[in-house]
């Protein structure tokens, strides 16, 4: 094992475990599907869809153009190996570690449904009656559920009327799972409709499944500070991230190792690598990322291993965006040389590039292979064009080395509803983080 590790040792690392460091295969099924879900260990839901779902992305960054209607199978099918519940925020997760999350269940529980007074305690009259209707009728979407109470009865919640106030505590506390969706609709039902009953039965304790999260987290980032290991999870329990990190450390699954450039209060930084951690010679990739890809999703670490300061500008007035209304990173290799901002113009069957970006460091084929990413993304989404706006400094360098693309202006003033998706009612799923802990 290393005791000390550069920072392009570090990208590498972090990038083969995500499984970056291996060419894409010719094509991708559902084992290609599963392999990458696995290396992630989790897959999160935003509902954006100004290019293409967020949950998409990750999985077309890894294998390449594969068919959604394959992960929908994973995901949507009746009793699908995977569920959604809390865990990098709104994610989905393998229905069998449903029990690996009893403990946030019961922190949620005591957190919003044991306040006297609280929304839970005054509301139990609705939440009975919307237990006894999934009991009675199996999985529904909240539109399906009628209740006197929502006549008129809307709240601070995203505009939610109380039944769909109701179903997401019964899921935050684990009473409810969502048993698919209706395009980008849930369907919840009560648990026991939709999680294997030996899940059900044998919740794991609490520091048995802090220690297997941090566990599953240091393998997917290959090498990690506690501060990732925490968030890979939203673990916000620093003393149990950092006895589980011990644990793990003396049982020899992690080993400790510093980086370069990894500094905390002007020393370095405590890491830890994986003890089946690889260090690649050398990353050959090229991919468009998602904001909530694993690489990025953690600000921090983004901007630490890869120089990479991101934020997203679709709440930044329209005049004051930087780069655009949703830019992704691009990686090329084992860096995050730029971003582009791209939208689905399905009327037309044109992918926009809003804007395009370098950061530092780009190699001289950068502008190529980028191009070849975009017109396999237009692809994927079955458009059958590419247009180029002119705004950002590498706008230009991609008109050029894409002779069939077309045009068009676009700049940070462009008006939002030219850029919005379709409304939706999960339009930020962020924002349930002050809700949903």
């Amino acid at each position: 094992m290393r005791s000390s590790l550069s920072a392009a040792e570090a990208r590498r690392i972090a990038l083969a475990a995500q499984g970056f460091a291996k060419p894409r295969p010719a094509s991708a099924g559902t084992r290609q599907l599963n392999a990458a879900l696995t290396r992630m260990a989790t897959l999160q839901i935003d509902s954006v869809n100004v290019f293409a779902r967020s949950h998409y992305m990750p999985l077309f960054s890894r294998v390449g153009a594969y068919d959604t209607a394959a992960l929908d199978r994973l995901l949507f099918s009746r009793r699908p190996p995977y569920v959604e519940y809390w865990a990098h925020v709104a994610a989905f997760i393998p229905a069998t570690d449903w029990g690996l999350f009893r403990f946030r269940m019961d922190d949620m529980r005591a957190k919003y449904g044991s306040q006297p007074g609280g929304w839970f305690d005054t509301h139990r009259e609705i939440v009975d009656w919307v237990r006894s209707e999934l009991a009675g009728r199996g999985p529904l979407r909240p539109a399906q559920i009628e209740h006197d109470a929502k006549k008129g009865a809307r709240g601070p919640w995203w505009d939610w009327d109380v039944v769909k106030h109701a179903l997401e505590y019964l899921w935050m506390f684990g009473e409810v799972a969502i048993a698919g969706r209706r395009g980008f609709e849930r369907r919840y039902a009560l648990a026991e409709h939709v999680i294997p009953e030996e899940v059900l039965a044998a919740p794991v304790p609490r520091s048995d499944a802090v220690r297997e999260l941090v566990r599953r987290a240091a393998r997917a980032y290959g090498v990690a500070t506690a501060a990732d290991l925490a968030d890979y999870w939203r673990i916000r329990d620093r003393k149990a991230v950092l006895a589980a990190i011990g644990e793990l450390t003396d049982a020899g699954e992690l080993e400790p190792v510093t980086v370069a450039g990894w500094t905390t209060a002007g020393r370095p930084a405590p890491a830890w690598l994986h003890r089946d951690a690889v260090v690649p010679r050398r990353v050959r990739a090229a991919a468009i990322l998602t904001p909530f890809d694993p690489v990025v999703w953690f600000r921090d670490r983004a901007e630490r291993l890869f120089d990479f300061e991101y934020r997203i500008e679709i709440y930044t007035p329209a005049p004051k965006r930087r780069y655009g209304y949703y830019s992704l990173p691009v990686l090329i290799d084992d860096d995050l040389v730029g971003r582009v901002d791209l939208k689905a113009d399905r009327g037309a069957s044109r992918l926009l590039v809003q804007s395009a970006w370098w950061e530092h460091g780009r190699p001289a084929d950068a502008a190529a292979r980028l191009a070849e990413q975009l017109e396999l993304a237009a692809r994927w989404q079955g458009l059958e064009s590419v247009s180029v706006s002119r705004w950002g400094d590498a706008a230009d360098d991609l008109a050029a080395v894409m002779p069939g693309a077309a045009r068009h202006d676009a700049g940070p003033a462009v008006p939002d509803a030219l850029a919005d998706d379709e409304p939706d009612e999960f339009a930020d799923e962020e924002q349930a983080a002050s809700v949903g802990g």
